[in-house]
């Protein structure tokens, strides 16, 4: 028996695969991969070392997250900012994340830059600050 050419050509059709949409998929993945590279290098160049506490817990709903190495250098979410600058790039942040924030201060930061920091935050409007620490 002999199929028509109709026939033929729709199952041809049928078995092809379109690799557009997994091509896409592939490119988000590795720019969401060399952003979040980038954010790690820059946490390890600043070399926060954080204090130690025994009741520390995990952070759980979203949080804008500044850092102060010993060295007075201070990140809102991995972008360098200066202490002059820093309540105006927390004020959009802070509105996303309802007034959270993480302060993750080096150990060895002088305590007036850490209260400091503290003071801009409130100013710039945050309502609950952690304090980044690591467990025992």
């Amino acid at each position: 028996m002999r199929k028509s050419r109709f026939r033929l050509e729709s199952e041809a059709e049928a078995g092809r695969f379109d690799f557009a949409p997994m091509v896409d998929v592939v490119l988000v993945l590795v720019i969401f991969f060399m952003l979040s590279s980038n954010l790690i290098g820059l946490e390890r160049r600043l070399g926060v070392q954080l204090p130690q506490a025994q009741s520390a817990s995990q952070a759980v709903s979203p949080v804008v997250t500044v850092t102060l190495s010993k060295s007075g250098q201070i990140s809102v979410d991995g972008s360098l900012v200066g202490l002059n600058d820093l309540e105006e790039a927390l004020k959009p942040k802070l509105e996303q994340s309802g007034g959270k924030v993480l302060l993750r201060a080096d150990r060895a930061a002088p305590y007036g830059s850490v209260v400091r920091v503290m003071d801009t935050v409130k100013q710039a409007g945050g309502t609950q600050l952690a304090l980044a620490t690591v467990s025992q």
